[in-house]
């Protein structure tokens, strides 16, 4: 609380120091003077300011040199009484306004006088201040023609050291001061609103700083980054007003075209500016080019706040200055339409507002409608996009598809007026399918293959957390951004939402159609032109358009699938595997022959976009992509149509079904996702359900084209991926299809085993699951028959009553008869059995009241299924093809016991084994680009294999020591990394099955420690892998050992 309420008590302790002041002028006395100033109260204070000035100005006014530190103490006092008072002269006003400016001058230099950083700040701060504490209408009386040179000075002054200070606080000071010069301040009660005449002759005094404030602050908006986000604010502010408030149509037209004599002296006429006609169209010509540099250099700032700040700038110009500022209007727009899809959500949010705001308002820019000029550019953009998406970088692109998008999202159904130009057009669609061309030069494409048979999706949860429109990573040749593929996405979605879409839709089948090129591109955008129609991810600003019917939209999508899932788009090279067939295919066709990946092979069908019979890495990466993309499409259709999509599931499933079971990984994965998209949109709880659901004429089609296999080579996939994704309920529909499946082997078996082997895989894995207890063959047959019975039932009642009394010799024949029987039904002979034995047999206990007839009863249908299985399986153990053999014994690894565990020791093991062998020297000394050679392939396979076989046929010592010696070379540091691993994978199990043996084996390659007998008397065993020294097995077996232990 002040201590001296009254002027006079004030005036008593101010007195003497104001006189020594005045005398003689100290920093000690200025500083005593402000400390005693802060004890007298804002009233007393008002009543004595020019008393308390004159001192102060006078130390300002006083000739000769001065220490800086005095005038920024002096400065500092005035600043201080200034802000407690309020100046209501207007002589007094400019006085201080030209006492304090002066503080900065160089009589020598056009610039800031070199004066220390606190003193510069020092007289901003009071130079502020003194506007603040003008009185009323003083402050509008202030701005005056004769003030011109005054307030010209103030204005350079603080656009120079905005500019040139490298202090960042003195830049945010003279920009701050420079805004309350030019009235624009923000604060409440400062200034009053200006009426129309007052706007006019403060328009007219500001025109002269026009040129000179517009280009200082294009520099400083334009400058280095680094100097801060506040900086470049500030300046768009001061920048957007000033030109708003001088250039203002409605000020304009009220200007004569006569400029009217003035009353005041020459040299201050000399400086007005009477802003005619001429002078209106010169400024706005520069204005243009400064607002160009601008829209440069702020639509790609970093900070998100400058940004923010450019939309201001292009609302308050568009709204104000639409007649004067005609030629900016198009740049203008262009940097508002560029950030309607900027990062940052409050850009977003604000260019949305100020673009319905111009909606809303009817905006006329030069006698034009905003939305013909928008269709203008939009134009001028489709012409020049080819150029552009060719030369530009990731940046460029992004910054024009940026501007594509929003003029899209402007025009709305007048996009139309566009695409109606057949050669806009194809500017347009042009452009979008040289950006989207793929980089399908990456070998691991093709290389990464799908080596098990797990289900496609484990779970309805699986499915329904995905997010339908992931995508799987693809790489582009013309840029590497991820922002430039989802802008192309959207603009897609918006043509596709607002434009013609039967028009788009032809338009792109035909260049769909047109070249091999263009395929994978075209399908991208029917894809998501079918996104847009359906409205899923598209903002619509325009509230009258209406989307496409469900009706229409059903009928393209129809037509889109039809060409997607046709013989020559669908079944694409793949794979150049050496064909399980061996050499029996023959690429003899005159056109291109397709190969698409079976189980492990590639089946041949006539397929005209190619010319080469053996197609490059490059093109069947190319073809695994354009099935991808096509699988991606068929997952967003189902998106776009919802439960609709249901009626299209007979066209439909049955190819996504056929992908899903494809050895490429990447087509595999995308044909699951395609499921789960379908799942997700039919209202199916998982791919089970689907499955299950659908199955009848999945099953229906699979017996139609395995008549036609030669057609159709891909069918056995369908119903492979079938089996391993449903359950029991599926098997009596395929009971019939499987034995088609099996007579089709049969006929084909030289040719197309390989196709068949992955279907009786699954086939028995699904029966295995759906019926688990297998322990005893006759448990689950009589869990499966029920009351019905079987001839392999369990033991008569009377021979378990026996065995509870005593055993006799009929109880022990009987036990036999009924071994033997069983074993015959292990060998697969299940339906002959001697009449004889049957009769010697004790017949099984029969209830009185049971009609039945007394013939034998059939038998459950999986176990005739698994039995046709084996009899096939056994056939194709002795095939010539080595990947065949190694299948069927997968298939048959778990289910045939004694009989297969000899049949592959001894047939099979040792040439298994002599080709590890044999190829091990080879593999030692291989390159890097052996890996991708079909030798490797086959001996990775060889090892993957053998481990799994060893512990489900449980073989014994001799065949183990046999797998044992073949693998070893493999532990070598020479061989390739994988052939490594796989060949410690097969020590693993060894392990398993014969841990003893197996480390007695490894520590002969490699002994780590001395091995210490367990009492002084036993000889201490020495083995041959001597201990300490390094070998090519040292860190496989050291790795082998650890995991033993």
């Amino acid at each position: 609380m002040a201590v001296f309420d009254t002027p006079e008590e004030a005036f008593g302790v101010l007195r003497p120091i104001c006189v020594q002041l005045t005398k003689t002028q100290t920093v000690e006395t200025v500083e005593q003077l402000q400390a005693q100033l802060q004890a007298v109260s804002d009233s007393a204070l008002q009543q004595l300011q020019q008393y308390i000035l004159f001192p102060l100005r006078f130390a300002l006014k006083t000739p000769g040199p001065k220490r800086e530190r005095l005038i920024q103490s002096v400065v500092e006092c005035l600043t201080f009484v200034l802000s407690s008072t309020c100046v209501k002269e207007q002589e007094l006003l400019q006085e201080l306004f030209s006492e304090l400016s002066a503080c900065l001058y160089s009589p020598n230099s056009q610039k800031p006088a070199t004066v220390s950083e606190e003193l510069k700040l020092a007289v901003i701060q009071g130079l502020s201040t003194l506007m603040h504490s003008a009185y009323g209408d003083i402050i509008v009386t202030f701005y005056e023609p004769s003030m011109l040179p005054r307030l010209g000075f103030a204005v350079s002054l603080l656009l120079g050291l905005a500019e040139q200070e490298k202090s960042k606080q003195i830049k945010i000071a003279a920009l701050k001061c420079l805004q309350v010069l030019l009235l624009q301040c923000e604060c409440d009660d400062h200034p009053r609103s200006l009426d129309e005449l007052e706007q006019k002759q403060l328009g007219d005094l500001f025109a002269a700083f026009l040129p000179g404030i517009s280009t200082a602050l294009t520099r400083v908006i334009t400058g280095d980054f680094k100097q801060g986000h506040t900086i470049v604010v500030c300046s768009l502010k001061i920048f957007y007003r000033t030109v708003g408030f001088i250039m203002a149509d409605e000020q304009l037209r009220s200007i004569s075209t006569v400029q009217e004599k003035p009353a005041m002296e020459h040299r201050v006429a000399k400086l007005m500016v009477h802003r005619e006609a001429d002078w209106v169209k010169n400024t706005g010509d520069k204005l243009t080019i400064l607002l160009k540099k601008i829209i440069e250099g702020v639509s790609v700032h970093p900070h998100w706040k400058v940004r923010l700040e450019l939309v201001e700038l292009v609302e308050a110009l568009l709204l104000k200055c639409t007649q004067s500022l005609v030629e900016s209007a198009g740049p203008l727009l262009q940097a508002l339409v560029g950030l309607l899809n900027d990062e940052s959500p409050d850009v977003q949010a604000q260019c949305h507002k100020v673009l319905r705001h111009f909606a809303d308002q009817k905006v006329v820019v030069g006698n034009r409608a905003f939305a013909d000029i928008l269709a203008e550019h939009l134009h001028s953009l489709a012409t020049s996009l080819p150029r552009l998406m060719n030369s530009q970088d990731d940046q460029g692109k992004f910054s024009t598809l940026s501007l594509l998008l929003g003029y899209l999202k402007l025009l709305g159904p007048k996009v139309n007026f566009v695409l109606n130009s057949v050669a806009h057009l194809q500017r347009l669609s042009k452009a979008l399918i040289q950006v989207l061309e793929l980089d399908v030069a990456d070998i691991k494409i093709v290389e990464e293959r799908r080596w098990n048979s797990d289900h496609l999706s484990t779970s309805s949860k699986t499915s329904a957390s995905r997010p339908w429109s992931q995508f799987q990573r693809r790489y582009f040749r013309f840029f590497t951004d991820e922002r430039v593929f989802l802008l192309l996405r959207q603009v897609c979605q918006l043509l596709g939402f607002y434009g013609n879409l039967y028009l788009l839709v032809d338009h792109f089948l035909e260049l769909y159609h047109e070249s091999v090129v263009y395929r994978k591109q075209a399908a991208m955008v029917l894809n998501e032109l079918v996104v847009g129609a359906a409205g899923l991810e598209v903002e619509n600003l325009h509230e009258k358009h209406i989307k496409t019917s469900p009706e229409e939209l059903s009928k393209i999508v129809t037509s889109i699938l039809e060409e997607y899932t046709s013989q020559e788009n669908w079944h694409l090279v793949t794979c150049i595997e050496a064909e399980e067939m061996g050499e029996e295919l023959t690429m003899q066709q005159s056109g291109l022959q397709a190969i698409t990946s079976g189980s492990s092979t590639c089946q041949v069908t006539s397929f005209p976009a190619f010319s080469k019979p053996s197609p490059t890495i490059c093109s069947m990466n190319s073809n695994i992509w354009q099935i991808c993309i096509q699988l991606e499409g068929i997952g967003h259709f189902a998106h776009a149509l919802g439960a609709d999509f249901r009626l299209l599931l007979t066209s439909a499933l049955y190819p996504v079904l056929e992908k899903a079971g494809d050895q490429t990984l990447l087509i595999s994965q995308a044909a699951t996702s395609a499921m789960m998209d379908i799942c997700l949109a039919c209202g199916y709880d998982s791919l089970q359900h689907l499955i299950n659901q659908n199955s009848d004429y999945l099953v229906n089609g699979i017996s139609l084209n395995l008549r036609h296999l030669s057609l159709h080579p891909h069918t056995p996939k369908v119903l492979e991926v079938m089996l391993q994704n449903s359950d029991a309920s599926l098997l009596p529909l395929v009971a019939d299809v499987v034995q088609d499946v099996l007579a089709t082997l049969d006929q084909f078996y030289d040719k197309r085993a390989a196709s068949f082997v992955g279907v009786l895989h699954a086939l028995l894995a699904a029966l295995a699951q759906w019926f688990p207890d297998t322990g005893d063959l006759g448990q689950p047959q009589a869990q499966s028959v029920g009351e019905k019975g079987t001839h392999l039932s369990p033991r008569p009642a009377a021979l378990e009553k026996g065995l509870e009394k005593s055993t006799t010799a009929e109880d022990i024949e009987q036990f036999l008869l009924n071994y033997l029987k069983e074993k015959d039904v292990a060998d697969g002979n299940v339906s002959g059995f001697d009449n004889e034995e049957e009769e010697q047999s004790d017949p099984p206990t029969v209830d009185e009241n049971d009609t039945v007839p007394d013939v034998e009863p059939p038998q459950p249908v999986q176990i005739q299924i698994a039995a046709d299985v084996m009899e096939r399986c056994t056939h194709l153990l002795s095939d010539k093809n080595l990947k065949i053999r190694l299948k069927v014994l997968r298939t048959l690894g778990g289910k045939c016991g004694d009989f297969l565990r000899s049949r592959f020791c001894k047939d099979v093991l040792p040439k298994l084994a002599g080709s590890l062998v044999s190829q091990a020297t080879v593999s030692a000394r291989a390159g890097p680009v052996y890996s991708h050679t079909l030798a490797f392939k086959l001996q990775l396979a060889v090892l993957q294999g053998l481990g799994p076989l060893c512990e489900k046929l449980d073989l014994g010592e001799g065949d183990l020591n046999k797998v044992a010696d073949a693998c070893l070379i493999y532990l070598s540091a020479k061989q390739p990394v994988k052939l490594q691993e796989a060949a410690r994978r097969v020590f693993f199990y060894l392990m398993k099955v014969d841990p003893d043996s197996t480390w007695f084996l490894l520590n002969e390659l490699y002994c780590p420690e001395p091995l210490t007998p367990p009492h002084p008397s036993l000889h201490p065993v020495q083995l041959r892998g001597a201990v300490g020294q390094q070998n090519p097995y040292t860190a496989n077996v050291l790795l082998l050992l650890q995991e033993l232990q």
